[in-house]
């Protein structure tokens, strides 16, 4: 017994700390897409509808539909794309995601009278539309000693009558589509809504399929965006946290400084 608590006082605190120092992730993280213009001079075939293109013909990147791949990256009709280490991609609203400028609107706060019902606790059920099994891998990863989501009071709950919300993880699926209203209806009201994942939010690599309906399905509103495929924890302890208020609004661009690009 001894011999067992001398170890654990050695190993000390595994739990990682929040804000997390971007310096502290590993080189092949795949955060932030980012773009240098100009375009390139033989660009390459994204394939996805990461790069999008504005009404008035600028190009776009759609960081919600970005699978995060290493073909996304590179050459492109917009410029070369890279991915930085930058961790903080949820946004409250779906145009949020999508710049011409290399900047994304980072997740605004709820209203006071929402913040004052989950401020301090707030629960929610997973619903799983049509998924690899990817995202949800992500979310059961917060609940362990390294990411401990428990610490500031959110946790996943069995039950939608017992919850605050719900999390959306998949491609919705036309199969889903009565469970995930079913689910939706009974969740008490105020409730929330969290897209996880480039499936949830844009279809994924299923878009434009016609076994997919629109994400996350008609009359549902989106109260949090969290891209990804899948997005880290620390993404979605980010998205989350800024949603709560316990982290500063922001809207964020990648300045040399904070930006370490990878391809791989």
């Amino acid at each position: 017994m001894f011999e067992f608590l001398r170890a654990r006082l050695r190993q000390g605190t595994r739990t990682t700390p929040f804000p997390v120092d971007r310096g502290e992730l590993p080189e092949r993280f795949r955060g932030l897409p980012v773009v240098q213009p100009p375009p390139c001079r033989d660009p390459q075939t994204v394939p996805s509808s990461f790069v999008t293109a504005t009404a008035d013909g600028r190009p776009a990147l759609d960081v919600g539909a970005c699978l995060f791949s290493p073909e996304e990256a590179g050459c492109t009709t917009a410029g070369t794309v890279t991915y930085s280490r930058d961790y903080r991609l949820a946004s409250s609203t779906r145009e949020g995601l999508v710049s011409t400028t290399a900047e994304i609107e980072l997740a605004q706060a709820l209203e006071r009278s929402a913040r004052r019902l989950f401020g301090r606790s707030l629960r929610l059920r997973s619903v799983v539309a049509g998924s690899c099994g990817g995202c949800e891998a992500e979310l059961v990863a917060l609940g362990n000693v390294v990411f401990d989501l428990a610490r500031f009071g959110i946790q996943f709950v069995a039950s939608p009558r017992h919850a605050d919300g719900i999390v959306i993880t998949g491609a919705f699926s036309r199969n889903m589509q009565v469970a995930l209203a079913n689910t939706w209806e009974a969740t008490p009201a105020p409730r929330l809504v969290i897209a996880v994942g480039a499936c949830a939010i844009a279809g994924g690599p299923f878009h434009g399929s016609p076994e997919i309906g629109h994400p996350p399905g008609d009359g549902i509103k989106v109260d949090l965006y969290v891209p990804g495929c899948p997005p880290h924890p620390l993404t979605l302890i980010d998205g989350l946290l800024r949603l709560l208020d316990r982290l500063p609004a922001t809207r964020h661009r990648d300045s040399a400084a904070e930006t370490r690009t990878s391809t791989a």
